[in-house]
C-alpha cells in the first residue's frame, strides 16, 4: 500500500478568529476581513473532499496540520499540499527526492501557480500519481552558507538579505564571476527560477523559464548617488558559479522563503548562494507552464 503525507494549511480565518478585535471586524463584515470566512469555507471544503477521495482508493495517509510543521518523508512515496503556493513552498523545505503534488484548496481565493490540482480533480490526479502516470517538472533549489557552514539546501523560491530594519541602508559586499562591487541599497533578493515570479519580478527581475538552472540576483533600490553604474544589480549566477557576499552591517537578516526561516548575519560575515544538488520534483505541471500571475 502506498504511503503519503498530505500537509493541511491552517488558515488565517482559523489562526485569527479568536482575536477579539478580529471578531469585531468580522461581525461588521470590514473590508480588511471580508475574504477571510469565504477563504476559509472553500478550504475547508477541498480538505474534506481531499480525505475522502483518500479513504476511496485506500491509500496510507500521514495528515500534517499546519504548513510550518516538520515531518519525515522516509518511506513515503508522495507528499501532498493543501493549501496554495505558500503551504507548497513550506512544506518542500521537509522534502527531499519525494515527488509533491499541490491542491489549490481556495482557488476564488488564491492563484496557486504551482498546484496542479483543486477539489473536483484530485482524485483522479491522485491516483495517477500513485501509478507514476503524471507529468512532472524538475525545479531549482538553491543552497545557502554562512560563514562557510550550510544553512539551507532547499530554497525554492528566494532569500532575502537586508538589514533588520527595513528603513536603514542594507550595506555589503558582492563578487560574482571575479567580478566584486561594494553596494548601498535596500537589500536583495536570490533565487531558483520557481521564484522569478514573484518578489524577483515585481523587484524587476525577468522571469526565467521553470527549468532554468540560474539564481537570480535582484538588488532593491540601489543607492547612486554620484550616478555610479553598477553591473550586479540584475545578474544570473549560473550552473556551478556562485555569489559571495559579505555584511558591512552587524544588523542584517537573511530571510528564506518568507518570514519564518531567519538568520542573524554580522560585519564580516560571508553568505554564499549557489544551486542546491537537492532539486524538487513537482507532479501535474509541465516545463512550460506559463505564469498566470503573482504566487500567493
Amino acid at each position: 500500500m502506498s504511503r503519503i503525507v498530505v500537509v493541511v494549511k491552517r488558515t488565517a480565518f482559523e489562526a485569527q478568529r479568536n482575536d477579539r478585535r478580529v471578531r469585531a471586524l468580522l461581525r461588521r463584515n470590514d473590508p480588511t476581513v471580508r475574504r477571510l470566512r469565504g477563504s476559509h469555507e472553500e478550504h475547508e471544503a477541498t480538505v474534506a473532499a481531499v480525505r475522502q477521495a483518500i479513504e476511496r482508493l485506500g491509500v496510507e495517509a500521514t495528515f500534517v496540520e499546519g504548513a510550518e510543521t516538520w515531518f519525515e518523508t522516509k518511506g513515503v512515496s508522495l507528499v501532498v499540499t493543501v493549501g496554495g503556493d505558500g503551504t507548497l513552498l513550506s512544506a518542500s523545505h521537509n522534502v527531499g527526492s519525494t515527488p509533491i503534488l499541490g491542491v489549490n484548496s481556495a482557488p476564488s481565493y488564491s492563484v496557486g501557480f504551482f498546484c496542479a490540482a483543486k477539489k473536483d480533480d484530485f482524485e483522479g490526479l491522485l491516483r495517477r500519481a500513485l501509478r507514476g502516470r503524471i507529468r512532472s517538472v524538475t525545479l531549482a533549489r538553491m543552497e545557502v552558507r554562512l560563514n562557510r557552514k550550510t544553512i539551507a539546501r532547499r530554497v525554492l523560491n528566494e532569500a532575502l538579505f537586508c538589514h533588520a530594519t527595513p528603513a536603514a541602508t542594507s550595506r555589503y559586499i558582492l563578487e560574482l564571476d571575479g567580478h566584486v562591487e561594494e553596494h548601498k541599497s535596500s537589500g536583495f533578493w536570490i533565487g531558483p527560477a520557481a521564484g522569478s515570479t514573484a518578489a524577483q519580478h515585481s523587484a524587476g527581475g525577468r522571469i526565467l523559464p521553470l527549468t532554468s538552472p540560474c539564481l537570480q540576483l535582484v538588488v532593491r533600490e540601489p543607492y547612486t548617488p554620484g550616478g555610479e553604474r553598477l553591473r550586479l544589480t540584475r545578474a544570473l549566477v549560473r550552473d556551478g558559479s556562485q555569489l559571495v557576499v559579505w555584511s558591512k552591517m552587524d544588523d542584517g537578516r537573511i530571510f528564506l522563503d518568507g518570514p519564518h526561516h531567519a538568520f542573524h548575519v554580522r560585519i564580516g560575515d560571508q553568505i554564499t548562494f549557489r544551486r542546491s544538488p537537492e532539486s524538487l520534483t513537482l507532479l501535474g505541471l509541465g516545463p512550460k507552464r506559463r505564469w498566470r500571475g503573482e504566487n500567493g
